[in-house]
């Protein structure tokens, strides 16, 4: 009988060292580097945020941060990477507007759900997008726009960084919410779509406040509108497309962090709560108002909250504009 006694107590003592290893390991957490997947090339606004929050992370946590650039897809692949990782804090990902509420509604067949396979961490900002038109057209406000549009439907085009961008979808939402049809041109980034509407080749675009507000400070392109529900304030002169006469428009891009789903909710935590101790230090207010990017504190659960509002709303958009890529 001692033995078998012996036998339960291990058995026991076992059970118990095996349960509590999960809250060791998240209280130890970080102890190795974390890697911060960035799922768009090297350069743009989420590259640079990440390296800029990476880099404080660092100093905050102690431990190195690794940014890891997988680009392609439209930032699938990259997205896909992480969800697909373990849910131990140590894989993270700068997800997007694109590769979390505007893709899964656009590409169907994605590997990952959006929804599904995440941890929402944090919604780090924010940034609207701008209708530019070139120097020589003769449009002074979005009225004058639309008027032209319903003149001849399809004629006028818009030019944006590509299909599935927030900037495509944003004129998408104005054809839906105008009621006109206009012709989209794809471009391959931000920076050919506004040098052909500064060249006359396409009448006008939807681009980010940041990539736009050079070229409107230098007077290459006239801005109309931009698409947030409140002004920019990286360009408080320029009304919303509410103000302008489109009722109900609402879009805004933005970056935010996620962990893969299943990630322990006291890292989850403790990563929320470092960032937001990092986004208000007034050297990282500035980076990020450079970056055009608008902060509101949040946490995880809010983060998730408006994720699935975006998702509904850029899912319903997809569906009633019959938005196609090729």
């Amino acid at each position: 009988m001692a033995v078998l006694s012996l036998s339960r107590t291990a058995c026991l003592a076992i059970l118990a060292a095996a349960v509590a290893l999960p809250a060791l390991a998240q209280d130890d957490w970080p102890a190795k580097p974390i890697r911060l997947v960035v799922p768009f090339a090297a350069g743009g606004t989420s590259d640079v945020l990440a390296r800029a929050l990476g880099a404080q992370l660092q100093t905050s946590l102690k431990q190195t941060v690794i940014i890891d650039n997988k680009a392609g897809a439209g930032g699938v692949i990259g997205a896909d990477s992480v969800a697909k990782s373990p849910a131990d804090g140590y894989t993270l990902l700068l997800g997007t507007i694109a590769t979390h509420a505007i893709n899964p509604a656009l590409l169907p067949k994605i590997p990952y759900n959006a929804a599904k396979d995440f941890a929402p961490v944090m919604l780090l900002g924010s940034i609207s997008n701008v209708l530019l038109v070139g120097p020589d057209q003769p449009f002074k406000n979005v009225k004058d726009v639309v008027a032209a549009a319903k003149a001849k439907p399809g004629s006028l085009q818009f030019a944006s960084a590509g299909q599935g961008t927030s900037q495509h979808l944003s004129g998408e939402t104005f054809k839906l919410l105008a009621g006109v049809e206009i012709t989209h041109v794809p471009y391959k980034g931000s920076a050919p779509a506004i040098q052909d509407v500064m060249g006359g080749q396409v009448p006008m675009s939807f681009e980010t406040a940041l990539v736009a507000l050079p070229q409107i400070k230098a007077g290459k392109v006239k801005a109309l509108a931009v698409t947030s529900a409140k002004r920019s304030a990286v360009l408080p002169e320029v009304p919303t497309m509410q103000e302008a006469g489109i009722a109900g428009f609402d879009v805004a891009s933005w970056q935010a962090l996620y962990a893969p789903a299943g990630t322990p909710p006291a890292i989850v935590n403790k990563l929320n709560a470092e960032l937001a101790k990092i986004i208000a230090q007034p050297e990282m207010k500035a980076r990020m108002d450079g970056l055009g990017l608008e902060y509101s504190p949040n946490t995880a659960e809010q983060f998730a909250a408006f994720q699935r509002t975006e998702q509904a709303k850029w899912a319903k958009i997809v569906k009633d504009g019959n938005v196609k890529v090729d």
